[in-house]
């Protein structure tokens, strides 16, 4: 098991490095000059070229790419070209809505498809099979955003449940934060339990058909006894790859959801950098959110290992 570990360590730090230098590559090549932008049109050329010299964009690709990645390595992730304040404060004030609506929006998925799923495949070709299915096609043929405004119609505007948009801050309590979090989470989560709940029931299908499955049925167990003992563990593994795509999903590309609903998270910093030219934010917080993706992809694979031991045998 430490040498599966080891291994996917080994490959999770190739691919961070080789993720900063296509994101530093990437970001580098936009048009548009930072200073340029934030100074605007009329800004003479000697001030220009001081503020590129402030900000430390006179320096050459490697020099400034060696200066980005061992910042981070040490914490240090710059400075904003535009709120003139240390990258890891923003990060870490957007962080707490940002990771909280992705949690939020996971455990309501996971809680609502994993049983569906289950439902479906216990109950195949039957009419709530059906049902259970046509739902889901919908729910991910419905865009989240369309989904979060009707929302915030009938939840915010007519029935006045919940507030149509903002955070009011963990300062006031827990309850209050997880009420301002709840219509974004549940358009989070829609198209994301849709999906995990299809993978649910084709995974404990074909399952279900296995002859393990049929040796259990033989020796006398119920087919709920067979799909709890037997099926259901083997059944999750491909349902775990989901949820960690889903995870980083959700933290990652909650950017429409949150300018819906005015959510001061990682997404909508994002939109903002971008459209601010604030390339040091930009970086930053995209590679942190890659970091974020990967992690969580080796976390499934030891958990995969965990599942299924013969995974820790292949080379």
């Amino acid at each position: 098991m430490l040498r599966y570990v080891l291994t996917r360590a080994l490959s999770l730090g190739l691919s961070l490095m080789v993720a900063s230098l296509v994101i530093f590559a990437m970001i580098e090549v936009i048009p548009g000059d930072p200073a340029s932008f934030m100074l605007g049109l009329n800004a003479q050329p000697e001030t220009v070229a001081a503020l590129r010299e402030d900000l430390g964009l006179n320096g050459s690709l490697p020099v400034r790419y060696l200066a980005w990645v061992g910042g981070m390595v040490t914490g240090d992730f710059g400075t904003s070209y535009t709120y003139r304040v240390p990258v890891t404060d923003l990060v870490l004030e957007r962080l707490q809505v940002s990771l909280p609506l992705a949690l939020y929006a996971l455990i309501l998925s996971t809680v609502i498809a994993i049983p569906v799923g289950m439902i479906a495949a216990a109950r195949r070709g039957r009419p709530s099979d059906f049902a259970i299915m046509g739902v889901t096609q919908l729910g991910i043929a419905i865009p989240n955003f369309w989904f979060a405004m009707l929302l915030v119609v009938v939840f915010a505007i007519q029935l006045r449940w919940f507030s149509a948009g903002g955070f009011v801050g963990w300062d006031d309590g827990v309850a209050p934060g997880l009420k301002a979090l709840t219509l974004p989470a549940i358009a989070l989560a829609l198209p994301q339990a849709s999906i995990l709940a299809r993978v649910m029931r084709s995974s404990l299908l074909d399952v279900l058909h296995q002859d393990y499955i049929r040796t259990a049925r033989a020796k006398g167990l119920s087919v709920a006894q067979a799909t709890r003992r037997h099926a259901l563990r083997n059944a999750l593994i491909p349902v775990l790859t989901i949820i960690g795509l889903q995870f980083s999903f959700l933290l990652a590309g909650a950017i429409i959801i949150e300018n819906v609903f005015f959510l001061p998270g990682l997404g909508r910093l994002i939109f903002q950098a971008i459209t601010q030219r604030d390339l040091v934010v930009v970086e930053s917080v995209v590679m942190l959110l890659v970091f974020a993706v990967i992690l969580v992809t080796f976390l499934v694979d030891v958990t995969y290992a965990l599942v299924d031991p013969r995974l820790r045998r292949r080379p």
